[in-house]
């Protein structure tokens, strides 16, 4: 991180949005941990990626906020600070809404999603990827992995190649851990870029 960068994160208030995360403190994932967490590791893929933007950070910390708390009282969010409305904003853009199937959804965000969306919904995948190695349920890791390389490939290509290149790397390796788990398994193909 340069002085610059760090600088620009000093002037960041997140406080404010963690509070509001804590909300996601019960709610378990199906790889371990609870959500809240999920949403700090968001965050800090984002980072560890360079962007230090305040609106997408803020966002990242809530990104599953009004998908995953169904009475949350969105005017809390968008009364936290002068971007809480772009927040809300980018918030909606990676919500999954009930009418919505996953494959509506996903397409939603890589064909009119905004480049923020795309990058938040990039940096949520790698953690959600990452998490997969602590899930043993194969037919889910499967499923998650083909919708990676189907919706976000495309999307990671989009906006950022050194976040495509580790989603490659963790298709790889979750497709290796399904082989390792479900010896009987016919081997997934990977794509010809992984």
């Amino acid at each position: 991180m340069t002085t610059d960068e760090m600088l620009r994160l000093s002037g960041t208030h997140l406080a404010p949005y963690i509070q509001l995360a804590t909300l996601l403190i019960g709610k378990v994932r199906e790889g371990g941990g609870n959500m809240f967490r999920h949403q700090m590791d968001t965050m800090a893929t984002l980072i560890d990626y360079g962007y230090v933007d305040s609106l997408l950070l803020k966002a990242s910390v809530v990104h599953d906020l009004i998908e995953d708390v169904p009475d949350f009282n969105h005017n809390i969010l968008l009364n936290v600070d002068y971007e809480s409305s772009s927040v809300y904003d980018l918030v909606l853009e990676v919500t999954r809404f009930p009418e919505e199937t996953k494959p509506e959804f996903l397409t939603r965000i890589l064909e009119s999603g905004s480049r923020y969306a795309k990058i938040l919904k990039v940096a949520d995948r790698i953690s959600n990827m990452t998490s997969l190695g602590f899930v043993v349920k194969t037919s889910f890791i499967d499923r998650y992995t083909e919708e990676t390389v189907r919706y976000i490939f495309p999307i990671a290509e989009e906006v950022d190649k050194a976040m495509l290149s580790e989603l490659e790397s963790l298709v790889v390796s979750r497709r290796k851990y399904v082989v390792a788990l479900s010896p009987a398994l016919p081997h997934l193909p990977c794509p010809a870029n992984v």
